[in-house]
């Protein structure tokens, strides 16, 4: 039996080739999300031993957020001195480096002047040239900066942008916008490019200055003398380590470096993984519905094998056998694939502007051991069906005239099977977007289990619902087509079993990007909505990255005409007890006139001294009333006593402040860096034509900072919904491929089986063109099947969604040309399915067809 499965194979290569191609695809997508992120963590991981190489222990201040604009505590200079004079320390070197971003920002220039920005980070460093054993940057050409105006570039930004030694170009940092020359070029350790982020490296006298940490270092670099072991140097720092400060080993410091962007490359490991697992999910259905016609041919075949002598369970084995290779042939050669795909995924993520470090094509165990057991096991799975039908054939079908391809229309038990999954499936979604206080974790699970069962009772349910569907979907297609439109509808559904199958791999992608098409957009314009709630200013002064900025950099339109007020609004983080809590600066003579907020307490424009206004979630989370005293620590675990005098209601999708809010004069003797985030500018007579422009003058001369109406400040702040969404459209885009090899795959074996039949018709007229268009008709009949069955399950997929996230602001609105396109789309893949097989009928030999038995 084995014999018989390996030739039947090759006598069918073709159709096994179609049929691998749905698993080869998911495998792809497994692997290649493996082989991406594993790449990337290396990335990182090279990037941190780099940066700690001949380093033994750290002294850093201690970081109480991990999300604050100021970095941990600076470490004061003077402790430079105390640390070289120890009896263990060959050597030790001031450090001004921060690699979480938004902490140390500097935006270089290309040579147009046009300012180098986007959605990677700008890192700012400041090096002491004399400790070459501390610092993780190798030159490639030139020498380190030595003085005020010269800057060493990373190898990748001279690249991309043309600059060699001794070229000009400018800077922006805290201080404003310098000029600078380049004295040299140098790249991270043994990258070129760490994924479109900039490094500008300055000599550490003139980086203190630029980033206002005068006689302050982030970090202190220690060698040990020869011999002294990295712990024993360490609890020797620590005796003159301030209370603020913390002492790490080298390989501690780049473990917990490390450690820290780990969890975010996990994220987009599994993000992309569940995108594979959906192709493989779809490609299941082609596996089944390839499978199931193919021992509805070979009837005969199997029938001959019982009547040899063959046993039901032999049969049973052979028809697993075959399913086994397909799906070890199609990992096997997933896998392989899933290398390039690595390379498209990158490629992808750079074009939205969401680059990442990338070092080789690491190929870990687990990247070929779990697609390929994912590929062959769900292949042999999706075999299990037809195996078992094709133990039924009973051995007189030997003897029969012909070999009829079976009719049902799904089983009897398809009604039942659909009942009780579609009612699991009902019980966790309802669970999954209704529930509260769940887990984010469990409810994803919980709503994946309801995705997946919902689909397989469609699946179940679906040829019921053909025959219906084909009666209304039919009649365009026998108007336009005439005789081949009427055929064409004929054929799909006197199968329903068939029909149902294939289509339901393309109605799972219709329904995924439909659903998400809807609920991205009831998001994205709840998001948006939520932002103008708070804003009543004519204009909004920002960054395009969101990071923040020096104050004096808004200020710059406060002599444009018809400017009324400036209003800054001060940004970072801290904790009050155990949590992290946002805080904002704001003026409170100005920012009642610019912001909307709903009070409770004392007004904004009375806030003063250690007053705050606290978000009412917060509030409510750490029992804080009007009238409450409580403790806030910025970055630096520096502590302030404030008073809350209110309590501010705030949209739950997306706040303008933080959890507190407090006199600009209070942030600024609270914070260590305080800078903006926000400046509100109010114009006489409003925005318009002219103030946009004037404004847009002010700021341009920079390319730091923008000015935005209230509504293109609203859209700004919700884009990287755009940017999501648009990666979530290409990445479901692969399960509708997948379908489209189900398609293609279903059409050729119907051409196959009806050899005769269409011999017929063509001697009775038929002519070539007709033929051709017959096959077409039929696949786009079943496109708009599942098309048909796919849309309104997407649309009320989003509605819950919505539904359970109705407290955000989220209204589902459905858009009709984004249904039309997906309709379109469904026809393309119909046309597009239907080339082979429609070119295949109209080839056929009439006589040869005739006698085809």
């Amino acid at each position: 039996m084995t014999t018989v499965a390996v030739k039947g194979l090759l006598g069918r290569k073709l159709r096994a080739a179609l049929t691998a191609l749905a698993i080869v695809l998911g495998v792809a997508m497994v692997s290649g999300s493996f082989v991406l992120t594993d790449s990337i963590q290396k990335a990182f991981h090279n990037v941190f031993a780099s940066a700690y190489r001949h380093t033994d222990a750290v002294i850093s201040g201690k970081r109480l957020v991990s999300s604050s604009t100021s970095g941990a505590a600076a470490v004061p200079a003077s402790l430079l001195q105390r640390v070289r004079a120890l009896p263990d320390v060959a050597d030790a070197a001031g450090i001004l480096s921060d690699m979480s971003g938004g902490v140390l920002n500097a935006n270089l220039y290309d040579k147009h002047g046009k300012v180098v920005r986007g959605n990677n980070p700008s890192f700012g460093v400041g090096i002491d040239p004399s400790a070459a054993r501390f610092n993780p940057m190798n030159l490639v050409a030139g020498r380190w900066a030595s003085r005020p105006g010269e800057v060493v570039v990373d190898n990748d930004f001279a690249r991309k942008y043309g600059f060699r030694v001794g070229d000009e170009t400018k800077v922006s940092v805290d201080a404003g916008v310098v000029a600078v020359r380049v004295v040299g070029i140098a790249r991270y350790g043994g990258l070129d490019s760490l994924g479109g982020a900039t490094f500008a490296i300055f000599d550490l006298p003139w980086a203190q200055k630029l980033f206002h940490l005068p006689g302050r270092y982030l970090q202190i670099a220690v060698a040990a003398k020869k011999g002294v072991p990295p712990a024993r140097l360490v609890d020797e720092l620590r005796a003159v380590t301030p209370a603020d400060a913390q002492v790490r080993t080298g390989a501690a410091q780049a473990a917990k470096d490390e450690k820290d962007v780990a969890g975010f490359v996990k994220f987009i490991r599994w993000f992309l993984v569940g995108f594979g697992l959906v192709a493989l999910f779809v490609g299941s259905f082609v596996i089944f519905n390839t499978l199931s016609i193919t021992v509805a041919q070979r009837t005969r075949e199997l029938a001959t094998l019982r009547t040899l002598g063959a046993s039901r369970r032999q049969v049973l084995v052979s028809v697993v056998l075959e399913a086994l290779l397909i799906g070890m042939l199609a990992a096997v050669a997933g896998l392989g694939a899933g290398i390039g795909l690595a390379k498209g995924l990158s490629a992808l993520f750079g074009s939205l502007g969401l680059s990442l470090p990338e070092a080789g094509l690491p190929i870990a165990t687990r990247t070929i051991v779990v697609p390929l057991l994912m590929g062959t096991v769900l292949t042999v799975v999706a075999g299990l069906v037809p195996a078992v039908r094709a133990t039924r054939v009973p051995a007189i079908s030997a003897v029969r005239e012909g070999a009829a391809a079976a009719q049902a229309r799904g089983g009897r038990t398809g009604p039942t099977v659909a009942t009780v999954l579609g009612s699991v499936a009902a019980v966790l979604l309802g669970y999954g977007f209704f529930a509260h206080g769940v887990a984010t974790g469990m409810r994803v699970l919980v709503l994946v289990g309801g995705f997946l069962t919902m689909f397989v009772a469609l699946a179940a349910i679906f040829s019921r619902l053909v025959r219906p569907f084909v009666r209304v979907l039919g009649v365009p297609f026998a108007r336009l087509g005439r005789a081949s439109g009427k055929l064409a509808a004929f054929n799909v559904a006197r199968n329903p079993g068939r029909t149902a199958a294939t289509a339901a791999a393309l109605m799972i992608g219709i329904a995924l990007v439909s659903f998400v098409a809807l609920f991205g957009r009831a998001l994205r314009n709840a998001d948006e909505q939520a932002w103008k709630s708070q804003v009543t200013a004519d204009y909004v002064v920002s960054t395009s990255n969101h990071n923040p900025f020096a104050p004096s950099e808004a200020d710059a339109a406060a002599h444009v005409p018809g400017v009324r007020l400036i209003s800054h609004v001060r940004g970072d983080e801290g904790r009050v007890d155990s949590a992290d809590a946002g805080i904002d600066g704001v003026d409170p003579t100005t920012i009642g006139r610019v912001v909307h907020l709903q009070i409770d307490g004392a007004p904004l424009r009375s806030l003063h001294g250690d007053e705050a206004i606290v978000k009412d979630r917060f509030a409510r989370a750490h029992h804080i009333h009007v009238g409450t005293t409580f403790t806030f620590r910025g970055p630096d675990g520096r502590a302030t006593r404030f008073t809350a005098v209110g309590v501010f209601r705030s949209p739950k999708l997306d706040s303008l402040f933080g959890s507190l809010v407090v006199p600009l004069a209070t942030f600024d003797r609270t914070l260590p860096r305080p800078r903006d985030v926000y400046a509100f500018v109010d114009v006489a007579g409003g925005v318009s034509a002219g103030a946009t422009k004037a404004l847009a003058a002010v700021y341009g001369r920079d390319q730091i900072l923008k000015a935005e109406t209230r509504d293109g400040f609203a859209a700004s702040q919700s884009s990287w919904l755009a940017t999501m969404l648009n990666l979530i459209y290409v990445l479901l885009a692969l399960s509708v491929v997948v379908s489209l090899f189900g398609i293609v795959n279903t059409l050729a074996l119907a051409v196959f089986e009806r050899t005769r039949e269409i011999g017929m018709l063509r001697a009775v007229g038929m002519t070539r063109r007709q033929a051709r268009r017959m096959i077409r008709h039929e696949a786009m009949i079943t496109s708009l099947l599942g098309a048909a069955l796919g849309l309104p399950v997407g649309i009320g997929l989003a509605a819950l969604a919505a539904g359970g996230l109705s407290s955000y602001g989220l209204t589902l609105t459905v858009p009709v040309p984004s249904l039309v396109t997906f309709v379109v789309v469904s026809l393309i893949v119909g046309v597009v399915a239907a080339v082979l097989p429609a070119r295949r009928a109209g080839k056929l030999d009439v006589l040869a067809a005739l006698s085809y038995e």
